[in-house]
């Protein structure tokens, strides 16, 4: 019996609801999942997280705290943890829950991207210039002409913040005030340095080309000494990086669910027409496969 009294006081009670509802929503930069639409997303699946950013927003109720332990130990494998450590520059202050900072993430949304936008600063005026761009590993390149503002002083480095952003859908809410975007985007803080080095840049236009169209660097002609001196490459590396999604139904004010408005998603994404041969082409060159059958 003295066994048995002892054994059974070491047996952990599983937390109760709410314990598991304060350690989940505590920290929202915590807890993010690597999928960006939130199909594999366990904390929000579960709907243990405000179903609406505004206060006051109701969480679901379990019908034992079994049932949310189970939960809990679902949520924790769907959970990915952090790589990179936010910091006062890139902790994302408004709507918190939406940050996002694992690189599994925030390399999916760089890579799907085709425009950066660059912002920096000369003589005191800020300016933001859209260009092309590539992640390799642990940096991004962005390239410009060597003649271009951005590029004056470079070579000891330029503060930037680069930002890359993903529109997935329109959000149309009974209200004008509720309307907003699915979205994902990414915004990355530092120092950009020149590149100087011939081979570094060879593969970062590389990757740009590859980048377009996979297998395409092959195919053309490939930068001459005289293209690569005009051409000046910017190479950032990714230590201070975030990222913000909206993903997810309408979210209304309670009186106005009885509202007779159409309220939904508009999906949006980039579709690829049928490549339309250039006037000088020759007509007996096929037209490559990855043009042909080019998805996004």
């Amino acid at each position: 019996m003295e066994r048995r009294a002892k054994a059974q006081r070491h047996i952990r009670k599983p937390p109760t609801r709410r314990a598991i509802r304060s350690k989940l929503v505590v920290d929202s930069a915590s807890r993010q999942a690597s999928d960006p639409f939130g199909e594999n997303q366990g904390v929000v699946a579960l709907g243990l997280v405000p179903h609406s950013c505004r206060g006051g927003a109701g969480y679901k109720k379990w019908d034992s705290d079994r049932e949310a332990v189970d939960a809990l130990r679902f949520s924790t494998r769907s959970i990915v943890s952090e790589n990179f450590t936010p910091n006062e520059r890139t902790r994302v202050v408004r709507e918190p829950h939406r940050g996002v900072y694992d690189r599994e993430t925030i390399f999916k949304i760089l890579d799907e991207g085709f425009v950066c936008h660059v912002g920096f600063a000369v003589d005191g005026q800020p300016y933001v210039i859209p260009t092309m761009y590539a992640r390799v590993g642990e940096a991004i390149y962005f390239h410009g002409s060597a003649a271009s503002r951005m590029l004056r002083g470079a070579s000891a480095g330029i503060a930037v913040c680069v930002t890359v952003t993903l529109v997935d859908g329109l959000v149309l809410a009974r209200s004008v005030f509720n309307h907003s975007m699915n979205y994902r985007s990414v915004v990355a803080l530092g120092k950009a340095a020149l590149v100087d080095a011939p081979a570094e840049k060879i593969e970062a236009l590389r990757a740009f080309t590859e980048k377009i169209l996979p297998g395409r660097w092959n195919d053309a002609r490939q930068p001459n000494e005289k293209e690569l001196k005009a051409t000046s490459i910017l190479r950032l590396a990714l230590t201070e990086v975030s990222a913000k999604m909206r993903i997810g139904p309408v979210e209304d004010d309670a009186e106005d669910y009885a509202l007779a408005v159409w309220a939904g998603i508009v999906p949006l994404k980039l579709a690829a027409g049928a490549p339309v041969r250039d006037e000088r082409c020759d007509a007996g060159i096929p037209v490559p496969g990855y043009a042909t059958e080019y998805r996004r």
